[in-house]
């Protein structure tokens, strides 16, 4: 769903939701924590941003109803304990700084997130990358990009939040060898990409952990845990999301599987990347 529908879906419930309560909207926003001028702001016409993410669950959670239904990814008023177990659709999965990510990272604050990613992990892509992987950006919007993964994980040091990430050992190596989908990046950025995420792996290292398995023995679609209340699976350019907690329970315990056969532990990591860029050319 694109950023600006799920705007004006959410000032549209919003107003319902004042309207419901019979109460002033100086009332209503002393009672979820906002200013009134932060209120007539979310309810304007002229307004095209999201509020943060747990002003939302603040909103939703005082007055009985869910997040997703605030943003109009349900048709459940409801609080999450009511939500459908049915999996949804939502769009905006090849746009890593798409609303509904940033506000599922908000809602797992203080929790871990498990990442399986579709290649190279968002959050240590150089602005090369990113633009290589995305023909429709300009430099200038890879930079935004990067900025943004470099907030998320400033975000996560704020939190006290830990995101593992797994991914296939060959998917690395196949990167240092310009395999694939890699051929026409040049080996000076393949060598920059590699040099950036060994640097920030080690930097980040306990609270980034970063664990490689043998593709031959495991495979993963790409997927996301928002600590125990969500889940997401890529889908090209959509996610299929998950928040019934057997779903959730099920797609964590294939990623702890990833872990426990893991061939490279996050600790390992830096040093892995760093001989592959010494057997590079």
């Amino acid at each position: 769903m694109p950023k600006r529908e799920i705007v004006s879906i959410f000032r549209e419930r919003l107003t319902g939701l004042i309207a419901g309560t019979g109460e002033s909207r100086a009332r209503f926003a002393a009672r979820a924590g906002l200013d009134r001028s932060t209120l007539s702001q979310l309810l304007s016409e002229e307004n095209i941003r999201l509020p943060r993410a747990e002003t939302i669950a603040r909103i939703a959670g005082v007055n009985g109803a869910s997040v997703d239904w605030l943003l109009g990814l349900s048709d459940a008023r409801g609080s999450a304990a009511g939500i459908t177990a049915q999996p949804t659709v939502a769009e905006g999965a090849d746009d890593p700084s798409s609303a509904q990510l940033a506000l599922w990272h908000g809602e797992a604050r203080g929790a871990k997130i498990r990442y399986v990613p579709s290649g190279l992990p968002d959050q240590l892509k150089t602005e090369a990358v990113i633009t290589y992987e995305n023909a429709r950006y300009s430099m200038a919007e890879a930079a935004a990009l990067a900025e943004w993964a470099r907030g998320r994980i400033a975000h996560m040091r704020k939190a006290e939040s830990e995101i593992e990430v797994c991914t296939s050992r060959q998917a690395l190596e196949g990167f240092a060898r310009g395999e694939g989908m890699w051929r026409q990046l040049s080996l000076r950025e393949r060598r920059r990409q590699l040099d950036h995420m060994a640097d920030l792996v080690e930097e980040l290292y306990p609270a980034y952990r970063w664990f490689l398995f043998d593709g031959r023995e495991r495979f993963s679609a790409p997927y996301t845990v928002f600590g125990q209340t969500r889940a997401a699976l890529y889908l090209g350019a959509e996610f299929l999301v998950f928040t019934s907690p057997d779903h959730v329970r099920l797609l964590t315990r294939h990623f702890d599987d990833l872990i426990r056969n893991a061939r490279v532990q996050p600790n390992e990591a830096p040093a892995l990347i760093r001989k592959l860029m010494k057997d590079m050319p």
